[in-house]
């Protein structure tokens, strides 16, 4: 089976995916959160947190996660350093996404340097408590990492 393509450009991923509906994952060293959107790729929204246990464990719950909403393709979030660069964590996110290799699906590297703090802001603007805060930040994160990637997206269909 030949590599999916992983890549950080939005052109290069749209003509590597089929229609359908994407995942957003927002990767950290104890839970992975995950996203979907619609199948026009309009809208982002929350599903849930995977708790991470052995990578063996972390790619059957992917994978029953992409089949049970017969996802196209992934977005995840690349946590750069605030100059652009690489840091220990991107490295982890990489080897950790050419690991996904066996779910057969193209992967997009989204830079999410801001979608943590930019969805903890907006909790705590909602007023939402910590304990809720720590619940559901990783499922929003990856949500904010997707509907930047869909927008994108939108942007190079009509040719912006």
């Amino acid at each position: 089976m030949a590599q999916p393509l992983i890549t950080t450009v939005p052109a290069e991923f749209a003509g590597a995916v089929a229609a359908g509906r994407l995942a957003g994952l927002d990767v950290g060293t104890k839970t992975i959160g995950l996203a979907t959107c619609d199948a026009e790729w309009r809208f982002a929204g929350p599903s849930e947190t995977i708790r991470r246990t052995k990578f063996t464990q972390d790619l059957e719950a992917l994978r029953g996660f992409t089949e049970g909403n017969r996802i196209t393709g992934l977005v995840i979030g690349l946590p750069l350093n605030m100059d652009g660069s690489d840091s220990p964590r991107t490295q982890s996110v990489r080897a950790f996404t050419r690991n996904l290799a066996p779910l057969g699906l193209p992967v997009l590297l989204w830079d999410e340097r801001w979608s943590t703090v930019a969805v903890e802001r907006a909790m705590i603007d909602a007023d939402v408590s910590r304990a809720k805060r720590a619940e559901k930040v990783d499922a929003l994160a990856a949500a904010h990492i997707l509907q930047g990637a869909i927008d994108a997206l939108a942007n190079l269909a009509n040719g912006s």
